[in-house]
């Protein structure tokens, strides 16, 4: 019997029983299935005593089909763990911050690893990738974004450390909000901002690609864009369809999982319009289990459970 730590986010701690759109309720009940031993935590409960470093946490368990967890607080040394799997949302606060700090003394395997998630903003380090993207631009400056407006006609612009969309805005040329969004989202120039050349087949939906280790992943999901907005602002079944990647697609994009594998980010979700990266999803990225098993008649959490409890992979 192994034994599992999940760090998770306070919101899904909340919403923990019935929660199957999240990915961390299918890899933990994979797990509990099998019969390993699950613990769930969350950030304000880690913490260390001298060198070592303590999670308060609870025990979860499986019953009719569904997860749950006992109320009682255990304190637990996190290298007692076999498997940490490391998935709070962002914002990548300072709180979330310091608690990857913590797991700098932590030497059980951690998936992702904290350190590589502080290293890798989920929108600016995409730049590693940039080959595969579309032209970027990361700055506060009202004049450089304008230029770069005016250069390509419309664009994107992203705050660097939310998640789920938030915070995106779409502009094109002309628009007469162009100053007051691009202050807002800069906050008077004070704020780093992502921008990106905006892709018209956006309104067709864009594509999640998963990668686990150094492979990509055979399924996928198009996520299509609300009534009301350019992008995919709703995770319900009516907004995300099957989408089946090429044998060349895969092949593609096997070289960004090998490199984000060897940073010691494991499990990525690459959000992509037109063959063109747009975002890498590497904090807690969602796999759509339900809605890949649903689409491709798989179960995608058993394919997940065999290589998080790989041997070598644990002995890391």
């Amino acid at each position: 019997m192994k034994k599992i730590l999940f760090i998770i986010d306070k919101i899904e701690l909340k919403y923990f029983e019935f929660n199957n759109l999240v990915t961390n309720f299918w890899i933990i009940k994979e797990f509990l299935d099998r019969g390993e031993e699950v613990f769930i935590s969350t950030i304000p409960h880690l913490g260390l005593k001298g060198k070592t470093p303590v999670a308060k946490c609870y025990r979860s368990y499986c019953e009719n089909n569904n997860i749950f967890y006992e109320k009682k607080l255990l304190e637990h040394e996190i290298n007692s763990f076999d498997l940490v799997m490391f998935r709070p949302d962002p914002p990548v606060d300072i709180d979330y911050i310091n608690a990857t700090y913590v797991f700098d003394f932590v030497k059980t395997h951690v998936i992702n690893s904290p350190a590589a998630i502080r290293d890798f903003n989920e929108k600016l380090h995409s730049i590693h990738f940039s080959e595969y993207m579309t032209d970027i631009l990361v700055t506060s400056s009202l004049s450089d974004i304008e230029d770069f407006l005016l250069k390509k006609r419309q664009i994107v612009l992203k705050p660097l450390n939310r998640c789920f969309g938030s915070g995106v805005m779409y502009l094109y040329e002309g628009d007469p909000n162009t100053r007051t969004i691009i202050n807002t989202l800069t906050n008077n120039e004070s704020t780093l901002v992502m921008v990106q050349e905006f892709i018209p087949e956006v309104k067709s939906g864009d594509i999640r690609v998963l990668t686990l280790g150094d492979r990509v992943l055979p399924y996928s999901i198009k996520k299509l864009p609300g009534k009301d907005d350019f992008k995919f602002n709703t995770h319900s079944d009516s907004f995300i369809v099957k989408s089946e990647l090429t044998k060349e697609e895969l092949n593609y994009f096997t070289p960004v999982a090998k490199k984000l594998n060897s940073m010691g980010i494991e499990m990525a979700g690459l959000d992509v319009i037109n063959d063109k990266i747009i975002e890498i999803n590497v904090t807690s990225p969602c796999y759509f289990i339900k809605e890949i098993n649903n689409l491709f008649n798989t179960n995608l959490e058993k394919e997940l459970g065999d290589y998080l409890l790989t041997p070598s992979l644990l002995s890391l």
